[in-house]
């Protein structure tokens, strides 16, 4: 197939970056440390690897910690992996890898019980049984939750306890991994097999300084890519790191048009916002309050989502997203709103707590008013490709989690398929990983090793692009409009930045959106949480996955492979 293209910048093929000063060994570098990269951490040392977390924030923070709704998974015996596996692929739109969905609903309750064995407490009912719930797309009760809407807070509790325990995992918290080393070997400019990352560790040495920690494998495990917008849930720290890193080693990505946007983010007005916050992260407004009952209106109170999908509210997010859309478009409001009023104030602080504070915080009592909430960018449901043991295109390199594009979620994400794809997939990691591991090979003696010839972008950058993406880029997109992002990104693409962390987020965030843009520009359909005002309607053409790379001079190439 012949595929649209769209001017973009070239993209660097390296950070530049001073030589690493220090040099730390490990058998496996874990790079993020949220369910995926804390749960596979446990499962390396269960087979009794070394291993070493590395995390830009301190080990509670990241996206885990902001998941509200639950975990999906088959406990209820009424229900069946098919069953949950058919919704799965109903959301997907076509695009799910039915053997990765089957992995997914097949081992997930193992590794659900395993989380409770490690010490992940749920929220039960009176008689001790797990109370389940439903969400968007589901058409069971399978979803468990913790604390009511906090969900992954406890998650992350429970994991991080249980890596704190075990002295032979370190943690190196505070650091941004820059770029990857390769051994020299027989693949594109002489490279060969991961064998550990580039970092700089804050507080350590010179605002610049960078050191290297050696691996005889690393697992990519470093979360989303919100921050390429300028709305979104995910946490400061979600600037596509992994992704960046992955592409500029040579690997492929896949489906990265498919960003999901959650339908029902809080808009917290200016007044209310952190001083200097800017976009920085909205709190989320899960669909389990949808799921108990809350209904979206329109600013004369009127219920929308009757009648556009059997399931009103809970219908899949792309489709309440596109609704929410298309009213604030008719409207010319920024905002819907959730009425919660009838679910009583007592039941909304019980089964709420995090929402409803949330709420609080900025004038909105859920009990007695409406909530005010639009759509923001929530869930990469590409990335990182992988195979079913979380194997990427490069020997020795491995993801699992939101980095990752395992084949799950298809054109968009089943509502609480996350947590579990993380738990699922980060133990056939360590599976795989068990089964044998190279001896640790030398990193080859240029680029990253070497403090070799690479750029960055500079920060100042960043607000345009955020703006550019979420107007073009965004929800909505159209030939036009992803050109025109193109042409802000292309104009950034030609600054450069100092080696700091700023810069190299940045350049991260420029990396990740550029591929975006071109895959959304190539596909020419609307499918899933990827809507092309020009192309409204799915076609069978683009039944398949874009894969992308970076190529030489750093441009982008991209791949069409058809599924059928």
């Amino acid at each position: 197939m012949d595929l649209p293209t769209v001017d973009l910048p070239a993209l660097p093929r390296l950070l530049a970056a001073p030589a690493p000063g220090w040099v730390e060994t490990t058998d496996v570098v874990v790079v993020g440390s949220g369910v995926a990269g804390l749960t596979a951490a446990l499962h390396l040392r269960e087979a009794g690897l070394h291993v070493t977390v590395v995390t830009k924030v301190d080990i509670e923070e990241g996206s885990t910690r902001w998941a509200q709704g639950g975990i999906a998974a088959v406990l209820d015996p009424h229900d069946t992996p098919a069953a949950h596996a058919s919704d799965t692929e109903i959301a997907g739109v076509g695009l799910c890898d039915p053997a990765a969905v089957r992995v997914l609903v097949e081992e997930g309750p193992t590794r659900l019980r395993e989380l409770m064995r490690i010490g992940a407490e749920f929220d039960r009912n009176p008689d001790g049984s797990l109370m389940l719930t439903r969400e968007g797309g589901h058409r069971a009760d399978r979803i468990v939750h913790a604390g009511g809407d906090a969900t992954g807070a406890e998650v992350q509790r429970a994991l991080h306890a249980a890596v704190r325990r075990d002295p032979w995992i370190r943690l190196v918290e505070h650091a941004l991994v820059l770029d990857l080393l390769r051994a020299p070997g027989d693949g594109p400019d002489g490279l060969g097999p991961a064998c550990g990352v580039t970092l700089h560790v804050l507080g350590e040495g010179s605002e610049d300084g960078v050191g290297a920690i050696l691996g005889r494998a690393v697992v990519l495990a470093t979360g989303g890519m919100g921050q390429i917008f300028a709305a979104t849930t995910n946490p400061a720290v979600s600037t596509g790191d992994g992704v960046a890193l992955a592409l500029r080693a040579g690997a492929a990505v896949t489906d990265v048009e498919f960003v999901q946007f959650h339908p029902t983010a809080l808009i917290v007005p200016e007044h209310a916002r952190t001083p200097g916050a800017g976009h920085a992260q909205q709190p989320l407004v899960s669909e389990a309050l949808r799921g108990e009952g809350a209904y979206l209106v329109d600013g004369d109170g009127k219920r929308f989502m009757v009648g556009q999908h059997e399931l009103a509210e809970l219908a899949p997010r792309d489709v309440v997203a596109k609704g929410i859309h298309r009213v604030l478009l008719a409207t010319g409001a920024d905002h819907v709103f959730l009425d919660a009023r009838h679910l009583g104030g007592e039941f909304l602080a019980r089964r709420f707590p995090t929402i409803v504070a949330s709420c609080l915080a900025i004038g909105v009592d859920p009990a007695t008013d409406l909530i005010p909430v639009a759509p923001a960018a929530h869930y990469a449901s590409g990335g990182v490709r992988t195979d079913l043991h979380g194997r990427t295109s490069i020997p020795g390199l491995y993801a699992c989690g939101e980095v990752a594009c395992t084949g799950v979620h298809g054109a968009n994400r089943l509502a609480s398929n996350s947590l579990l794809e993380g738990l699922v997939f980060s133990r056939r990691i360590a599976d795989d990983l068990a089964t044998g591991l190279p001896e640790q090979a030398k990193p080859a003696g240029t680029g990253a090793w070497t403090g070799g010839e690479g750029w960055v972008l500079p920060a100042t950058g960043t607000p345009a692009l955020q703006r550019a993406m979420t107007r073009g880029a965004g929800v909505l997109r159209s030939a036009a409009t992803l050109a025109e992002t193109a042409a802000t990104l292309g104009a950034l693409g030609d600054s450069r930045g100092t080696p700091r962390t700023p810069d190299w987020e940045a350049t991260n965030l420029l990396t990740v959106a550029s591929t975006l843009v071109a895959a959304a520009y190539a596909r020419e359909e609307t499918r899933g949480c990827h809507w092309r005002e020009d192309f409204p309607v799915a076609d069978e053409r683009w039944h398949g996955h874009l894969v992308g790379s970076i190529g030489a001079q750093g441009r982008l190439t991209r791949e069409w492979e058809e599924t059928r």
